[in-house]
């Protein structure tokens, strides 16, 4: 039986995703840091879909603790998907030092941290596949989300690297840009319905593709061609804008 790892399963995006893999026959093992709240969802997959399913604690925050983490996993991982991030509030993290790096240390170092120890491993299998969530808010930098986008953005990076160092071992890297999705995390924000993705709708995109091998995912396509413009605005213009 086929293995995905689910880094941060406790989230929205997490669960649909543990949900789409377990119903094609994958076994899960599911890591959070509260690992009690991912309990129930462990036993509704293995009941619903008789899949081997595990939870293993998992803090993002503490990369000092993954090495004994991964080694402890039951068996190797076919897919390694990182889930986890941390939007943060922007205007809080421009004078509070503590709010800032606690969204680059979750959604850049962590996530580097844990993925390395998967790259390692699936490099010398010659095999294997590596899921990142990162953001279209990591392809130009704005005033109302600068430390979250510029993390993303570094995330972004790591991955072209990755899947460019890996590609010749046969390893599979996949980045994803879901756009707005509607989850707990931005459940407070008033989100363009045509632009905005449901969690199931976002797991479903990863699996298939997953089973492509596709580098790159815009689960809305519209983003795709939203932030090409974006990105071809003239600096001079764009530092004047209200984004």
């Amino acid at each position: 039986m086929p293995t995905v790892l689910i880094l941060g399963a406790n989230s929205d995006i997490a669960v649909s995703l543990a949900r789409e893999f377990a119903s094609a026959g994958y076994g899960l093992q599911l890591a959070a840091r509260d690992v009690e709240k991912i309990k129930a969802l462990q036993s509704d997959c293995t009941i619903r879909y008789n899949v081997t399913c595990t939870a293993h604690a998992f803090d993002a925050e503490k990369p000092e603790t993954h090495q004994a983490f991964y080694s402890s996993l039951p068996s190797r991982p076919d897919i390694t998907i990182s889930v986890f991030g941390y939007l943060g509030e922007q205007t809080k993290a421009e004078t509070d030092w503590k709010e800032c790096n606690r969204i680059l240390q979750v959604n850049y170092v962590g996530a580097v941290s844990i993925l390395n120890l998967a790259a390692e491993e699936y490099a010398a299998a010659g095999k294997g596949t590596i899921v990142g969530i990162s953001s279209v808010a990591g392809e130009r930098g704005r005033q109302s989300n600068y430390f979250y986008g510029s993390a993303k953005a570094g995330f972004t990076a790591y991955l072209s690297g990755l899947r460019n160092r890996l590609f010749p071992k046969n390893v599979h890297v996949l980045t994803v840009n879901p756009g707005f999705v509607n989850t707990k995390m931005t459940e407070n924000m008033p989100l363009p319905k045509p632009l905005t993705a449901q969690a199931d709708e976002v797991a479903k995109a990863i699996y298939k593709a997953v089973q492509k091998k596709k580098n790159v995912l815009y689960v809305k396509w519209m983003w795709r061609w939203i932030m090409l413009i974006i990105k071809s605005i003239p600096e001079s213009m764009f530092k004047k804008m209200k984004l």
